[in-house]
């Protein structure tokens, strides 16, 4: 296996983007497929705030934005999905257990980091009342399968006829 360059490398890690990278474009457009109606991950309303504050009165929300900027919501069903990749989140399979060599405590922190990160962001999002979805790079590989996983977590449990499928 050839080693790349600490200036190959640079380049190749600047070039990963946070947001509207192409799992998430995949899921998008099977959930919108399917007849679910979602909100990109950028804030909540002013009446889900006042929700949330009438549910948990110590829980803020600065900004109105969501622990975790979740990738999809579906705020009529209290439900959000995390497009998650799998080396980024430490998935179980086999890009998610890969260990860096260069710079290996680095990496292991900043893994461990965002391990710990995501489960307190869970845990906010179910204290605020909300049911959380993840869906995995690698499972991308059967849409069948994510969508029939998507579906499940959508039509199942408590939402409003607005938020369901046509």
């Amino acid at each position: 296996m050839d080693r790349l360059t600490p200036e190959q490398r640079s380049a190749q890690m600047s070039r990963i983007r946070g947001t509207n990278t192409r799992p998430e474009l995949v899921v998008r457009r099977l959930v919108h497929h399917a007849g679910f109606r979602f909100r990109l991950h950028r804030r909540i309303s002013a009446v889900a705030q006042a929700q949330a504050r009438r549910h948990h009165p110590d829980v803020r929300l600065p900004g109105g934005k969501l622990p975790g900027r979740p990738d999809l919501v579906f705020s009529g069903q209290r439900k959000v999905v995390f497009v998650n990749g799998c080396f980024w989140h430490q998935h179980g399979c086999r890009a998610g257990r890969h260990a860096p060599t260069t710079n290996a405590e680095f990496w292991a922190r900043k893994l461990q980091t965002n391990r710990e990160r995501d489960a307190r962001n869970h845990s906010e999002l179910h204290e605020l009342g909300c049911s959380v979805l993840d869906v995995w790079e690698c499972e991308l590989e059967d849409a069948d399968v994510v969508l029939s996983k998507l579906v499940a977590f959508l039509d199942g449990g408590v939402g409003h006829p607005g938020g369901r499928r046509r």
